[in-house]
Order: C-alpha cells, then sequence, then structure tokens
C-alpha cells in the first residue's frame, strides 16, 4: 500500500508538470529509455531543444501514448493509421479501464490519424494515470458507447514509474531551466 502512495504522490507531480507534443518544423529524434512489456518510455527531442518524454504502448499499428513534460500538462494520444480525422476538429469520447467507472474526455482534438487529450492538473488526472498504472486494458469507446479499440496495459505500473523520472531528469537537468519545456541540455546523453 505504501509504494501506491508513492506512486500517487508522484503521479500527481506528473500532472501538474505534464507535457504534450507539439508540431515543430524542426527535426524530431528521439531515444528510447526504458523498455518493459509491450510498453517503452523515450525523450524526445523536437529539435529546437524542447524535450517531452512519452511512454507508448504499440500493437499492430494502434499506439496509446501518455506525453510529459517539467512545463506542460500530460497528454493523452490514441493512434491508428485506420483513422483519418483530416483537420483538426473536436469530438467527445469514452475510456474505460478494467471494471473502474468510465472516463469521458470531453472535446477531445481529432487530428489526422490521432486522439488527442490534455488530463486535467488536478486529482482527476491523477486517478486516471492511477488507473492506467493498475489497469490491464484501456478500452476506447466513441461517444455513442461504441468500442473503437484496447490497448493492453500490461507492464504500465513500472513504465509510468519510467515516466515520471524521465520528468524529474529533464526538470533535474536542464529540462526547465529557462522555461521552454525542455531548453538545454539533453540529460540522456
Amino acid at each position: 500500500m505504501k509504494s501506491t502512495a508513492i506512486l500517487a504522490a508522484a503521479l500527481a507531480l506528473a500532472v501538474s508538470l505534464g507535457g504534450a507534443p507539439r508540431p515543430a518544423a524542426a527535426e524530431v529524434t528521439s531515444r528510447t529509455i526504458y523498455k518493459h512489456q509491450s510498453w517503452q518510455v523515450r525523450v524526445v527531442n523536437y529539435g529546437d531543444k524542447r524535450l517531452r518524454c512519452v511512454a507508448q504502448v504499440t500493437r499492430s499499428g494502434n499506439i496509446f501514448s501518455i506525453w510529459a513534460s517539467p512545463t506542460s500538462r500530460v497528454r493523452l494520444q490514441f493512434y491508428s493509421r485506420d483513422w483519418a480525422f483530416g483537420a483538426r476538429h473536436r469530438g467527445d469520447l469514452r475510456v474505460r479501464i478494467d471494471g473502474y467507472p468510465s472516463w469521458r474526455m470531453t472535446n477531445a482534438e481529432l487530428y489526422k490519424h490521432s486522439v488527442l487529450f490534455n488530463l486535467p492538473s488536478s486529482s482527476k488526472g491523477t486517478k486516471f494515470l492511477l488507473e492506467v498504472a493498475r489497469g490491464s486494458t484501456l478500452r476506447l469507446y466513441n461517444s455513442r458507447g461504441k468500442h473503437v479499440r484496447s490497448y493492453t496495459l500490461a507492464g504500465s505500473r513500472a513504465s509510468m514509474s519510467a515516466l515520471i523520472r524521465c520528468v524529474k531528469a529533464l526538470r533535474g537537468g536542464n529540462g526547465s531551466a529557462g522555461g521552454g519545456g525542455g531548453g538545454g541540455s539533453n540529460p540522456f546523453d
């Protein structure tokens, strides 16, 4: 139970300090810093010295990602090459993790092959991330309740811990110095 309390505190910190990807004209590079089961955690450099951490699970071209940085909110990304949303627009979706109650993703961004949603920087965001860490399957539904995709969460607890360590390393390694999410040096080089 003590480890759950520590994870909850760390996830609360991650939610309040999290980040999200932004399109950039500069070259994007990444480095895998952790792998566990179907999950990997990477540090992503947007080429203009903005660094982000991402934990993601991939299966059959379908990806569930959790983006974080020291200076922005945590952002969820659901990706499928089968989707073609086109230009940016908004939609409402639901997420359910195991037997927990459903989460509403009101006003999620639908863009090209992705659904993007910023977690609230509150206890609700922390609670969602704790469910991800404890869960075995995340299911995505459309606004009418029709099942869209399922994602395995096996290995998510260890991967969430690695994501938190990544964000802390960015903060400690000039990741938040000077204002931009990750300006300066890459602590993973």
